[in-house]
């Protein structure tokens, strides 16, 4: 019969003939036979399958085999013993030089009839052991996928114990040789499908196997970490990669990251070829293990091959977003490279002239895809453009290409930024690295204490925090004959964008030093901002004039001109105008005079006398934080005490004051209580100074804020020893003296008097009275006729031809804490808060008020502890508790920054267009290359450093205890006094600050 097989399928009959005799054989063959002739077929189909030359000859082998082994198992199974498979898969089949390339296809399909039989298990060990010989000699892809397809269908086959380990590093070894050698479709998805094939075997091991997949994962990196291959690895082994549980990760990646073997060339190559993987197109979570790779190389430092890799291959990454089927993974891995390389603007620059063709071929694709990979792409951009302003030349294209995709809010881009940075990355080793200081979580950077300059850091911290003036100082054009307010943009730039946790300002201090202070003891911060805000607006003062003198001499544009006759920097912040009136109580004539003033010195009241029962002539209106409503009465704008008054008579109290409000909660069903004007003496009427809400947490008998402010304005009488010289009366007589405010500052800065001067002792001492700190309050500022159509309307309108107050709302800025009983001693530290309008852009410009729901109230704003070189996230109840938990901790310095009313003054409108139109100031070049030079050389100390430690620690004693002191933190010492160098985090030597 196999005669008339072979006679069949080697003559010339067409292929349905053909097919009807091998139709019968095959029929024939399902009936008894002997075991000669059974032996005879099988030969005859085997020699068909692995020799034939076309694919009809294979099929009639394939189905005879299959007849026979269904038919006659027993012959089968004698047929396909061990040693015939042993011939075939190390001598092969067919003549020398034409060995058949279907063993592996003849072996799977035979080994499904001898499943149940004796010599199973032998087949079985012969093929473990051959499969991993097979995977040693570097087979084919075609041939790997075979193999996978048979050990897949056959898992009794795959090699076990320290031989399955192994055959998997084996397997991974061939996965990066293979190469597709052509370029045509078909021939691309036949590969992928290969390599998918011998992929999808290792998933199935590590499956059953976890123990096989640490030391595979060591052969790959070992493969892609190799410098002595000529070429590359095969971006096939991505396929690897995918299989690889997730929760393996950060295990993975710590070993990896702190194995001291692994070269930094090795690591660099290695992290270099797994962001090429990117272009592999059927990859799962290749990004998310690149991204990790790069994060764990940030936690221990290793900045020098991040910036190398980032270097060479971002614009690789950049260029595969045009590939719909390898976008997703490419664009989250160079959002990770751009966001965190952000001590310099090469990375993002390299990618500048490929922009603007990217995006008009994504808006070309019209797809979701290309969609939602525009708005990603739209917000990094603005992220690079908020980190690295400067390059106006560079950005005008790439601006006009992404106009019309969204523009991402500040609070966003600070986000992206704060997470993504590489000194943002935690290692699980911090704790044995106490010098390797890291930025904090808040984004925010720290002061280095130079010994005692506490003071200084505090004011500096809520001097940056007050974001209005912090935009003008960085708006600061180079040349401006400004050294200190340089200086000090200098110093703000660096807040803004230094990698560093902190930076040494050592430079500013030695320029803004007032000459009287002794170096290195402590000082009155209050002292140091009044003296530093008079420097700052004198030197301006000085360029004016010295342009003026430019202006007359016709050196000067008319634009520069308009510029420099403005007010000064200083005044427009900080400044404001108060009038001071003296009433002459025998004649009544009023001599008056304004002056103007940058903070307001608040003295405590004595014991005895008691503000807080002073009569209001403004109601106290309970309503929510974040908005005010103007009064429906205008009846509401009270006029002077001074004014539709009757001249006082002997025995009748002073006139009473001009009250300062705060605002507060109220609650459902309750009306607001405005208190009457009527009543009439300093303690008749009931308190109408209420704490704002709950937050406040102040005890019954502590001041507030408003008390002191209160008593500064309250009307003074001049008697006895301190009489009045009335130039009318060309005498001295009793008179009134009393303080009104005409122009509310743009910034309020209230000192608290917490320092005088004890006759008994002849040292100054502190009153350590707990004053409560309302988060906003209404200041009543006067406002006269002539002044009335260029003043900004606040929350009222004017009722009438004569003068009056109109209400002008703060919102709390900053706190400046002191610690300590002296104003010798003791320590600083600020509280602080981003403070901005809190009216939206789109609030109708009639004053409507949007609903208090859709705003978001000023207690959820987030604030900030500075305490030099430590900053940290806080909350307004620390601010309001802490001299409740820490009774020598008193605040003694605030920042109030003015709320716009419903038709906000020229400087409001200024400021909100400028940061609706510009974000963040562009810096000069100058002070970014400078950013850019300091920063990298703080990765480079970091690196250096953490190397060294970990050399140390390597060769330190296994102990658990060695490392117990490093965590001490020296702040948390309870000792009062001194502010060292050490307090509030370290002195200049915890880290390699930067010097201005």
């Amino acid at each position: 019969m196999d005669k008339i097989l072979e006679a069949v399928v080697m003559s010339s009959y067409p292929n349905n003939v053909k097919q009807g005799l091998v139709r019968r054989v095959i029929e024939a063959a399902k009936q008894p036979m002997d075991s000669e002739q059974c032996w005879s077929m099988l030969e005859l189909s085997t020699k068909l399958y692995l020799t034939g030359d076309t694919k009809y000859k294979r099929e009639i082998g394939k189905e005879v085999l299959e007849v026979y082994g269904h038919y006659h198992p027993e012959e089968f199974e004698e047929f396909f013993n061990v040693r015939f498979l042993l011939s075939l898969l190390q001598e092969g089949y067919g003549p020398l030089g034409k060995r058949s390339h279907y063993v592996l296809d003849y072996i799977q399909l035979g080994l499904q009839f001898v499943l149940e039989s004796p010599s199973a298990n032998s087949i079985f060990s012969l093929l473990r052991i051959e499969v991993l010989r097979k995977v040693c000699e570097r087979p084919s892809p075609k041939q790997c996928a075979k193999i996978s397809k048979l050990l897949t269908q056959h898992p009794q086959c795959i090699p076990t114990g320290k031989h399955q380990v192994l055959f998997c590093q084996q397997l991974i070894r061939c996965i990066g040789q293979f190469q597709c050698v052509s370029e045509g479709e078909e021939d691309i998805m036949e590969f992928l499908e290969q390599v998918n094939k011998v992929s999808g075997l290792l998933q199935r091991i590590w499956r059953t196997q976890t123990s096989a997949i640490l030391p595979s994962l060591k052969e790959l990196f070992t493969i892609i970490s190799s410098t002595e291959e000529q070429e590359s690895p095969s971006n096939a082994l991505a396929s690897v990669v995918q299989f690889v549980p997730l929760e393996l990760m950060d295990g993975v990646i710590r070993n990896l990251t702190n194995d001291d073997s692994i070269t930094d060339v090795q690591m660099m190559t290695a992290i270099g070829r797994m962001i090429d993987w990117v272009s592999w197109p059927l990859g799962k979570n290749i990004d998310k293990w690149i991204i990790a790779l790069l994060k764990g190389l940030a936690a221990v430092k290793k900045f020098s091959i991040l910036i190398e890799v980032t270097l060479s291959k971002i614009e690789k990454v950049f260029s595969k977003l045009l590939y719909p089927i390898v976008r997703e993974g490419a664009l989250s891995v160079l959002q990770y490279m751009l966001l965190s390389f952000q001590h310099s603007h090469e990375a993002f620059h390299l990618l500048l002239p490929h922009i603007p063709r990217l995006v008009a071929s994504l808006k070309k694709e019209d797809s979701n895809s290309a969609a939602s990979s525009l708005e990603q792409l739209a917000e990094l951009i603005h992220c690079m453009f908020f980190r690295f302003s400067g390059f106006p030349d560079l950005y005008e294209p790439v601006l006009e290409a992404v106009k019309a995709l969204p523009i991402p809010n500040e609070d966003r881009i600070k986000h992206l930024l704060g997470q993504n940075a590489w000194t943002s990355q935690k290692n699980e080793l911090a704790c044995f690295y106490p010098r390797l200081a890291s930025k904090s979580e808040t984004g925010k950077i720290g002061l280095i204490n130079l010994g005692n300059t506490c003071y200084m850091n505090s004011i500096i911290q809520s001097l940056f925090m007050a974001s209005d003036f912090r935009h003008s100082v960085l708006n600061l054009t180079e040349g401006n004959s400004q050294p200190l307010m340089t200086k000090l943009q200098w110093l703000f730039a660096f807040l803004e964008h230094s990698q560093r946790p902190a930076i040494s300002p050592e430079s500013f201090l030695s320029a803004s030093w007032p000459p009287w202070f002794t170096p290195g003891a402590q000082q009155d911060c209050s002292e140091y901002l009044k003296y530093l805000l008079d420097r700052l607006h004198e030197e301006e003062k000085t360029g004016k004039r010295i342009y003026q003198k430019l202006k007359e001499s016709s050196l000067m544009s008319q634009a520069v001109e308009h510029h420099y006759l403005n007010k000064t920097l200083i005044e427009k912040m900080f400044g404001g105008k108060m009038m001071t009136k003296i009433r002459c109580l025998k004649c009544l004539n009023v001599s008056s005079r304004e002056e103007a003033f940058t903070d307001l010195s608040l003295a405590f009241p004595p014991p005895d006398r008691h503000v807080r029962g002073s009569t209001s002539v403004l109601p106290v209106e309970e309503i929510g934080p974040q908005f005010i409503e103007p009064p429906e009465n205008p009846s509401q704008l009270t006029g002077s005490p001074w004014i539709r008054r009757k001249p006082p008579t002997a025995g009748e109290p002073a006139a009473p004051p001009m009250l300062v409000e705060t605002l507060g909660f109220q609650e459902r069903g309750e009306q607001a209580n405005p208190l009457s004007s009527d009543a009439v003496g300093m303690d008749a009427a009931k308190d109408p100074l209420s704490a704002f809400g709950e937050q406040a947490c102040a005890p019954k008998d502590s001041r507030s804020v408003l008390d002191l402010i209160n008593y500064f304005l309250s009307p003074e009488r001049l008697t006895a020893e301190n009489k009045y010289h009335c130039e009318k009366c060309a005498s001295l007589q009793d008179a009134e003296k009393v303080a009104e405010l005409t122009e509310g500052p743009h910034y309020l800065i209230l000192t608290l008097l917490r320092f005088s001067f004890d006759p008994r002792t002849m040292k100054r001492k502190k009153i350590l009275d707990n004053v409560s700190i309302p988060v906003v309050l209404k200041l009543p500022v006067l406002v006269s006729p002539e002044k009335t159509e260029d003043a900004c309307q606040r929350e009222t309108d004017r009722a009438g031809p004569e003068s009056g107050f109109m209400s002008v709302v703060y919102d709390l800025c900053s706190v400046v804490v002191h610690s300590g009983i002296s104003s010798e001693s003791g320590h600083y530290y600020c509280y602080s808060r981003e403070c901005t309008d809190t009216v939206p852009h789109g609030q109708p410009r009639d004053g409507t008020p949007k609903p208090a729901s859709d705003q978001q109230l000023d207690f959820e704003i987030q604030w900030y502890l500075f305490n030099d070189t430590r900053v940290s996230f806080s909350s307004f109840e620390s601010v309001s508790n802490v001299t409740s938990f820490f009774p020598k901790d008193t605040a003694y310095v605030l920042f109030y920054r003015q709320r716009p009313g419903r038709q906000s003054c020229a400087l409001h409108e200024a400021l909100a267009e400028a940061g609706r139109l510009h974000g963040e100031p562009s810096l000069h070049k100058d002070l970014m290359e400078a950013i850019s030079k300091d920063n990298i050389l703080y990765l480079q100390e970091q690196e250096k450093e953490a190397r060294n430690r970990a050399a140390y620690i390597s060769a330190l004693p296994k102990s658990p205890l060695w490392w117990r002191d490093f965590d001490r933190d020296k702040d948390d010492d309870n000792s009062s006094g001194g502010c060292s160098p050490a307090a509030g985090g370290g002195g200049s030597g915890s880290f390699h600050g930067l010097v201005f």
